[in-house]
This record gives structure tokens, sequence and C-alpha cells, in this order.
């Protein structure tokens, strides 16, 4: 037998699991390189083809599939991917997840939700420095939101007396003048409570008036 033949069948008898490892670890490269160059709709595609034509599955390429369509901008794929990953027995993989769907929400403003994800983030992986930022910085965001909402309904109505008051202040701040601004404000308060009503504006000179004299 030539060895043109002997090749021949050698390669007609190749099993078909060795080809199809083979054509499953490119479909992986090719996912993989998708996105490391940022092509995002690429990279959802070649992911998918591993489900779909390898059967090919785990939390992690949920956790990839997640991520690619996140920035592709499809964040109602991608929540459905985190909220998959999240059950993984691999802890800190699905603190990602929890911490990643947490993004998505509060970017939806949907704030106590995300809150909650940012929560189950550190439940799952108390060591996730980013989940513990996320959930501090909107906890302490909501805080003051909730505070700023009671000042704005315990406003009261500013008098006649207050309003001329801030008009003075506003003509002293257009020419600089913060600090006698502040003065102002803070001597029209001493004189008639509803000067409270701009309590927002005197809290801004105060701001300007430390930073000027620093």
């Amino acid at each position: 037998m030539s060895w043109s033949k002997l090749i021949l069948v050698t390669l007609l008898f190749i099993p078909s699991s060795w080809t199809r490892v083979s054509r499953l670890n490119n479909a992986i490269k090719t996912a993989e390189k998708s996105y490391s160059e940022a092509r995002y709709e690429d990279a959802v595609r070649d992911h998918q083809v591993l489900i779909d034509e390898f059967q090919y599955g785990s939390f992690a390429l949920d956790f990839d599939l997640g991520l690619s369509n996140h920035y592709a901008e499809k964040t109602e794929e991608a929540l459905a991917f985190y909220d998959q990953v999240t059950q993984s027995p691999d802890k800190k993989l699905a603190s990602f997840a929890y911490n990643q769907a947490g993004v998505i929400l509060g970017n939806k403003k949907e704030y106590q939700a995300a809150l909650s994800k940012f929560q189950s983030a550190l439940i799952q992986d108390p060591l996730n420095e980013q989940a513990r930022y996320n959930y501090e910085l909107l906890a302490r965001w909501l805080k003051r939101d909730e505070e700023r909402k009671q000042q704005e309904q315990n406003k009261p109505e500013p008098s006649e007396f207050a309003k001329r008051k801030k008009a003075e202040a506003d003509r002293l701040v257009e020419q600089f003048r913060f600090k006698d601004a502040l003065n102002l404000m803070e001597e029209a308060l001493a004189q008639d409570s509803t000067v409270a009503a701009y309590q927002d504006f005197m809290t801004s000179l105060k701001d300007v008036v430390e930073i000027d004299e620093k």
C-alpha cells in the first residue's frame, strides 16, 4: 500500500469524537477572541454557538454570555445569564454575577433591587471589594436621597422677608461676595425661620466659603 493511500485510510478512520473536540476547541478560541477584541455582538453569537452546536454548558460560559450581552447593551439577556450564574457552587463566580446584575439594575434606577444584589454578592464572597464599594456607595446615596426628600417635605414656605433676603444674597453672589451672602442669610434665618426654605442655597454658600478660606 502506498503512503498516500495509507494516509487516506488513516484519515477516514479518525473517530468523530476527535474532530468534535477539535471543532469545539476552535469554537472556544473564536468566542474568546471576539470577546477580548471587544466585539461583543460577535462574542454573544460565538458563545451561543458553543451551546447550540456543541451542547457545551457551564456557569463560566453563562457568565461570559452575561458579560457579552451586558457590554452589547442587551441588559435583559445579560440579567438572565447572570441570574443563572448566581446558582453556581463557585461562590466567587456567583458573587461576580450578583454584582454585575446589581450594576445593571442600578443603571436602570431600580435602586433597592440593585442594593439587594450587591448584598447577595457580599454574602457569597465577603472579599468581593467591588461589590462592597458598590453596596456602600449606593446605600449612602439612598440614605442621603431619603433625607433630602424629607427636607423637601418639611421645607417651610418662605415669607416675603425671606424672599427679599434671598434676592439680596443672589446679588452678592453675582459680585462673588460669597461670605457676605452667607452672613446675610444666616442673620435673616435668626430673624425668620422660613429662611430655612433656602437651606440648600446656604449649604452651597458654606461649601464655597470653606474652599475660599483654605
